[in-house]
């Protein structure tokens, strides 16, 4: 599978340096808003096409999927280009500004039958399946609370504090702990809470989230992207608990008995950068002929984008495009 990647930034070579690990897949095309750029990030990362443009990678024919690797701002356009085009996508988290993009796109896709895919890495991952299923053996008896916690010290970075780059720690990083509640109990969301800490450009900085779920579970989630987070995540229930070492790039599972007690720890598969399991997931559906994985359908895309919607309603946090 060639993948034509849009964007030149950090997340765009973590892109590359996985499908550079991958046998299935190949890094084939770059796209930057400036030749130069994408010359030097071609050049860098044996990439065979560079391009001084969005369009003209697009464009190009021999482009299997284009990976959407531009701050969230700026996914509607490209995105919309690429569908139209006929050109598969994989769409970086968040998948758009808002659930009011999220479902044009949707739609677009559907109606074009172009397959498009949110790159929330995350649930791709092996690890996803393995804490499903020490969940569902009873491992630790009826979860009854989810804890989940991500932050980076990020500074005063434009992505993060400017509203016309949809800034915040939310659509970064929030998206991850909501996506942790949602990928393990789906069960439908019976009340949502939340608060957050803006910055002076009006962004939330920090942020805590409630959700109470119909079948029992209350789940507690933090994001910020003003400190250094524990990253942790903890599945407690009725005889023992599960601890993630990193909800963002899970490594490691320590399963704990009654009272806290050690039972053991499970380590994840090696993984090149963990950006892998996206890229090949997408390969396999597009092989099968679908329009969206089965690790992340559209609607759950669009369900989160909602929420996320609704909490910055709450908090008064708005971009140029809602």
């Amino acid at each position: 599978m060639r993948v034509g990647i849009i964007g030149t930034g950090w997340i765009a070579e973590k892109a590359a340096i996985t499908l550079d690990g991958l046998t299935e897949c190949e890094a084939y095309a770059v796209g930057s808003r400036s030749q130069d750029t994408a010359d030097a990030f071609a050049a860098k990362w044996g990439i065979k096409k560079a391009y001084g443009s969005y369009s003209k990678l697009i464009a190009d024919p021999d482009v299997d999927l284009v990976y959407v690797g531009t701050p969230h701002s700026h996914h509607y356009d490209v995105t919309k280009e690429a569908i139209l085009a006929g050109k598969p996508c994989l769409v970086e988290k968040a998948f758009m500004a808002n659930a009011r993009q999220t479902k044009e796109i949707l739609d677009l896709a559907h109606e074009q039958k172009v397959f498009v895919a949110e790159a929330i890495w995350t649930r791709y991952q092996p690890a996803v399946g393995m804490i499903r299923n020490l969940i569902a053996e009873g491992r630790i008896g009826q979860p009854r609370l989810l804890t989940a916690t991500l932050g980076y010290s990020m500074g005063d970075k434009p992505r993060i504090m400017r509203p016309d780059l949809c800034g915040g720690a939310l659509l970064d990083l929030g998206v991850y702990a909501l996506n942790f509640a949602r990928m393990f109990f789906p069960a439908d969301i019976v009340s949502i809470d939340g608060t957050c800490v803006k910055s002076a450009t009006g962004m939330d900085l920090t942020n805590a989230m409630t959700l109470v779920l119909a079948d029992g579970m209350l789940c507690n989630l933090q994001s910020s992207a003003a400190c250094v987070g524990d990253n942790i995540g903890v599945v407690a229930g009725t005889e023992g608990n599960l601890i993630i070492d990193n909800i963002n790039n899970p490594q490691t599972i320590t399963v704990n008995g009654p009272d806290r007690t050690y039972v053991e720890t499970i380590r994840v598969p090696q993984q090149i950068t963990g950006y892998e399991y996206q890229f090949l997931a997408c390969r396999q559906a597009l092989a099968e002929g679908l329009l969206e994985p089965r690790e992340m359908p559209h609607a759950e895309t669009l369900y989160i984008m909602q929420l996320m919607d609704g909490l910055r309603q709450k908090w008064g946090v708005h971009y140029p495009m809602d």
